[in-house]
């Protein structure tokens, strides 16, 4: 179908891209961030082909059909991309400082100041020297970035590491995107994230969006889409990094490139795990509870063939890890293997074709069970938290499949189209086995398909940037079927898996106005949609003492938001402010049906709306070339403002005061020392408001110095005033981390540590 959509959008094009308009010369001048030229500047095409050098004074002449995407580099400088459509500066900054941020949502490079949306970009030397382990840890240097609970991947479980974005919340399925190269990274079965599947040395930077983009991503980016940069094989180059510290964590991690003119193959791997803390509030704490732990392992082997204008590759991956989540009995562990294959053209007239063929198999198996207050033959004066008795056992595999094209055209001056394709499709299963009263067998099966078709048209003059983009999607679920085993035969269970499908049209417009240089004003509006998936329609889960039901009859959730700001952009850095507004109708949240029973009882359901308001700031600043300083704050207010149940509560698992404050200072003599910090406000830990999670400030610390080009030692320290910061009350306290310290090295040899 993929094939048939892009061949019936070619041949509509094809007269009009017959028109377009040819290259015309364009002088561009190149400066660093205090306005001075920067001579002997390299200025290629996104396809490498070099356009030649900077003059003395920082200029070049080179052909442009514009708009036209430039890539700038420089010695000592930051690469920077830029779309142009007549003579313009273009700035750069040091290496190490800030970089301009690439809107990943609009499918094609934007400038800060053009950008109608929030975004926020990570760097690999922002992800290297940042104090945690996890990358999702990594991202909470941004304000509003959340899971689903508090605590670090280290010690969840995977049911809590959902992601939620603008004070949306999430339940264990996420309400924003995550993708690599294209490639949606939520897990097909429930949504969340496997945060510790990409090896750390494989990724070049991360991107950051703020709002929905379901325009040209489909199903679960109401919140935002966070895409992860791969490295690529630039050159022969090896690394090595080791660290171990507190409470038994380590990770070791390796990474293997080469290059031989247009033959590239990236080889990377990882090992990452902890002995683990007691999660259980000392004062709460029994004879059952033990550590929650993990120890896992990752991997990745690209190979790549780039002669310019088309650039063909294929890599793999693979993940496992095994988990304890703080009992004996609640056990976990996956495994994961992923594929993707595809290309990038660069076409006639800056014209670009990128196109994905992806899959991953995974299977997933849990343990739940009951905590008894009882005391057993081991500990006979125990009176809380005495013993387990395992209730149910899982085994989820699941199969995907997906494809993805997208075609980027100038037509004409400042006028840049984007027409796409995509489908998703998913066979998950499901086999458990209870004991105790309820003893049972079952067998599930079910199988989701989501295909997309989508458009988006940029248009660029004097300072106006103006987008607008829409997409069809068909999302099906069918083929379910539940099935018991009683007596010597299986048998359907009552009631059947629900069979559906769905249209979802979702637009977004975009309008940037850029004045007096240095500022500019921007507002966007979009609808957006989240599927529900497989684990919400037929799974039942628990974390502690709280049993959630699954739901047949989940509708999908639908949004409508918008947002408005102001930006600038100086030599010493930018600043961007925004008000935001988000409604989500049928969200589907854990809802409270039992709270006296024990466990707890919860079901799925779809409320009647949620909302989302609020403030937001972003900043990154270089007040020095060896100092940077970035952070932000989010004040949402998000509630449930529509339905039977829960009306006016506050949305579980959000604060409406986040803040964060990070500093990197660079000295080559000295070397790098960076601090992270994180206030956050109070927040519940369920539907009714009833467990409050209270605020709390977060310190972590990071310092390295090279010995030579090729060998750096580092040290690292989270959580450094020791705090005791609840992460969930299920109803039982649970921290995060104690105070942790690391201490590793990091070896490189090749070109790169030239």
């Amino acid at each position: 179908m993929t094939v048939g959509v892009l061949a019936l959008i070619g041949a509509i094009l094809s007269p009009v891209l017959l028109d377009a308009q040819s290259a015309a010369p364009v002088t561009v001048t190149v400066e660093d961030s205090r306005s001075a030229a920067v001579p002997g500047a390299t200025v290629t095409d996104l396809a490498g082909q070099p356009l030649g050098r900077t003059d003395a004074t920082g200029h070049l002449t080179v052909p442009c059909a514009a708009p036209c995407r430039l890539q700038v580099t420089a010695e000592g400088f930051a690469p920077k991309s830029f779309l142009i459509t007549s003579n313009a500066t273009l700035r750069l900054e040091p290496a190490g400082g800030i970089e301009e941020v690439t809107v990943t949502a609009y499918r094609t490079p934007l400038g800060m100041l053009e950008s109608p949306v929030t975004t926020r970009l990570l760097s690999e030397a922002t992800l290297n020297s940042t104090a945690a382990i996890t990358l999702d840890e990594k991202l909470r240097q941004l304000p509003g970035v959340q899971l689903y609970r508090r605590s670090s991947s280290l010690a969840a479980n995977p049911s809590s590491q959902g992601l939620s974005l603008r004070g949306l919340g999430s339940t264990a399925a996420s309400r924003t995107l995550v993708t690599e190269d294209d490639v949606p990274l939520n897990d097909p079965f429930a949504g969340w994230i496997r945060w510790q599947e990409q090896p750390e040395l494989s990724l070049k930077s991360v991107e950051l969006v703020r709002g929905g983009a379901s325009d040209l991503y489909g199903s679960s980016a109401i919140g935002g889409v966070v895409n992860l940069i791969p490295a690529r094989p630039t050159s022969d180059f090896a690394e090595l990094k080791s660290s171990g510290g507190s409470e038994g964590t380590y990770e070791n991690a390796l990474r293997l490139q080469a290059r031989e003119g247009p033959w590239g193959v990236l080889a990377a791997g990882g090992i990452i795990g902890t002995d683990g803390y007691i999660q259980e509030a000392p004062w709460q704490r029994g004879p059952v509870d033990i550590a929650s732990n993990v120890h896992s392992q990752n991997g990745v082997l690209l190979a790549e063939h780039d002669s310019g204008p088309l650039r063909l590759f294929v890599r793999g991956s693979g993940y496992n890890d095994a988990r304890s989540n703080g009992t004996p009995d609640q056990t976990n562990g996956s495994r994961i293997w992923r594929y993707a294959t595809g290309g990038d053209w660069q076409g006639p007239h800056n014209g670009t074709l990128v196109t994905r063929l992806y899959g991953s198999t995974e299977h997933f198996r849990q343990v739940f069970s009951n905590i008894s207050n009882t005391p057993t033959v081991a500990n006979p004066t125990c009176a809380y938290r005495c013993g387990e008795s395992p209730t149910r056992f899982s085994l989820s595999p699941e199969n995907e499949l997906g494809a993805v094209a997208h075609w980027s055209q100038p037509l004409g001056a400042g006028l840049l189209f984007v027409a796409g394709a995509d489908t998703h499709d998913v066979r998950v299963w499901d086999r458990e086995q209870t004991s105790g009263s309820t003893a049972a067998l079952t067998n599930l099966h079910d199988h989701q398909r989501d295909t997309g078709v989508y458009g988006e048209a940029m248009w660029l003059r004097r300072g106006w940037t103006l987008t607008a983009s829409a997409r069809m999607d068909w999302f099906r679920n069918f083929d379910g079927q539940q099935l018991l085993f009683k007596g010597s035969a299986w048998t359907p269970s009552l009631p059947q898996p629900s069979q559906f499908s769905q249209h979802v049209f979702d637009p977004r417009m975009g309008l940037s106005r850029k004045f007096l240089e240095h500022w500019a004003v921007s507002a966007s509006g979009f609808r957006a949609f989240r599927a529900p998936s497989p684990n919400e329609l037929y799974r039942t889960t628990q974390v502690g003492n709280m049993l959630t039901k699954p739901n047949f009859n989940l509708l999908s959730e639908r949004a409508t938001g918008w947002e408005t700001g102001v930006s600038t952009e100086w030599h010493w850095g930018t600043i961007r402010s925004s008000y935001f507004l988000t409604q989500v109708n049928r969200p589907i949240a854990a809802l409270t049906i039992n709270p006296t029973s024990s466990p707890i009882l919860l079901m799925r359901e779809n409320l009647g709306q949620i909302e989302s308001r609020g403030v937001a700031l972003d900043f990154e600043l270089a007040p020095q070339r060896w100092l940077s300083i970035d952070g932000g704050y989010q004040y949402a207010h998000a509630t449930v403002s529509k339905g039977t149940q829960d009306l006016g509560n506050w949305i579980p698992e959000v604060a409406r005061n986040m803040a964060t404050l990070n500093l990197r200072a660079f000295r080559p003599r000295l070397g790098l020392f960076s601090l992270q910090s994180r206030l956050s406000g109070r927040q519940y830990d369920d539907d009714a408001n009833t467990y409050l999670l209270h605020s709390y400030f977060l310190l972590d610390a990071y310092a390295s110095h090279d010995f030579g080009k090729r060998l750096q030692l580092f040290a690292t320290g989270e959580n450094l005033f020791d705090r005791d910061i609840e992460v969930g009350k299920t109803p039982t306290t649970t921290l995060a981390s104690p105070r942790a310290a690391r201490v590793g090295f990091l070896f490189r040899l090749g070109e790169s540590a030239q």
